[in-house]
């Protein structure tokens, strides 16, 4: 029997690559204990392993999610060898390099060639993986992200809207100047990720706002030791660039639905003749009374990771990923904080579990 939790149960999912394979960890540990989400959001990775949860049957996830990592894992398992074949001759099931042309990077090509990889391979895969009918229904709903490439605005591509197809998952995860960007509606967009890694807004700002607890998946470290060389710095830059401001949203986030907690206890507190008012009812409508339970879960480092950690596709590294993930969200699932009594007057409580804070 699925325990209960008070709200819809939203799965938020980061891009990372590689590193993904955590997520798949912990949505194994929520469907193991009979938690399926009512909503998944995603960027890039994400996006992907989101698009196969939401794109199949409950008994069909674990599946599905497990063969599409199949296809993305790398031999050999010496570092160097894997890193070389993956720069080298891509990866099969995700993508294939492109032929040198005439003018090399200056080659006036146009946008839909300008990459270095086709993701032709990944569109494939995913065609076999998923399956759009079910995705459609909205049960979950699937919000993917993506960058409109010509006015730099983010967009979120949402099945309570509209069909979502291959384009819009496509488009989430295409990663410059690697993948080339996906057309929609005649417009160029790229990955989510450039501008928001961590889609956690476009459930804080969901409207209508309900009750939620809200798994936010991330895998790259916020926090982090000085780095002593360049190599170290450039994985450092790339850590920091990726978590994005999930602290910062998050605690403008608190203020605001707190705000709104207390546009309600007032509300209370006046006059019937002067709360049925026309203009009270009209500022009034700017409270609300949901509570938002954020659960974060954020990937432990693996020893000796580096800049090119999110291209590791060894079997090694994929299993830690998807091990730390199943593990991490056990624990968090045993704790249950959204069962603790909440103040009334906050309306987005963050509940910690991270290799940070040791749980």
């Amino acid at each position: 029997m699925s325990p209960a939790l008070p709200g819809q149960v939203v799965l938020v999912l980061q891009g990372g690559g590689a590193l993904g394979a955590y997520q798949v960890g912990v949505y194994e540990a929520l469907h193991d204990s009979g938690i399926e989400p009512d909503w998944v959001i995603g960027t890039s990775i994400g996006a992907i392993n989101a698009a196969v949860i939401a794109g199949n049957k409950p008994k069909d996830r674990l599946e599905r999610l497990a063969a599409l990592w199949a296809r993305l894992q790398q031999e050999p398992e010496l570092k160097a060898l894997q890193l070389f074949s993956t720069f080298a001759h891509g990866i099969p099931g995700f993508f294939s390099p492109r032929m040198p042309v005439l003018g090399g990077w200056q080659a006036q090509v146009g946008l839909d060639a300008a990459s270095y990889y086709s993701t032709g391979p990944l569109r494939e895969t995913l065609a076999s993986l998923i399956d759009f009918d079910v995705l459609n229904k909205a049960q979950p709903r699937l919000t993917v992200g993506a960058v409109n490439v010509t006015s730099g605005n983010l967009r979120y591509f949402d099945s309570r809207d509209g069909a979502l197809g291959l384009d819009e998952v496509m488009a989430s995860a295409a990663l410059p100047p690697g993948f080339p960007a996906v057309r929609l509606d005649g417009e160029a967009f790229w990955d989510g990720g450039l501008y928001s890694n961590t889609p956690l807004e476009a459930v804080l700002d969901d409207n209508p706002r309900r009750d939620a607890v809200i798994f936010s998946v991330n895998v790259w470290q916020p926090t982090g030791p000085e780095p002593k060389s360049i190599w170290q710095v450039m994985a450092r830059e790339k850590d920091i660039r990726y978590a994005t401001r999930d602290d910062s949203h998050i605690a403008r986030q608190q203020q605001l639905h707190r705000l709104r907690h207390v546009i309600r206890e007032l509300e209370k507190k006046l006059p019937p003749e002067a709360r049925n008012s026309a203009e009270c009812r009209e500022l009034a409508s700017w409270g609300c009374g949901t509570t938002m339970h954020v659960v974060r879960l954020l990937a432990p480092a693996l020893d000796g990771e580096d800049f090119l950690k999110d291209i590791d596709f060894s079997a090694t590294s994929i299993r830690f990923r998807r091990e730390a993930g199943l593990a991490d969200a056990r624990r968090m699932i045993e704790r249950a904080p959204w069962q603790a009594p909440a103040n009334t007057i906050e309306g987005i409580i963050v509940h910690e579990l991270s290799a940070r804070t040791g749980g």
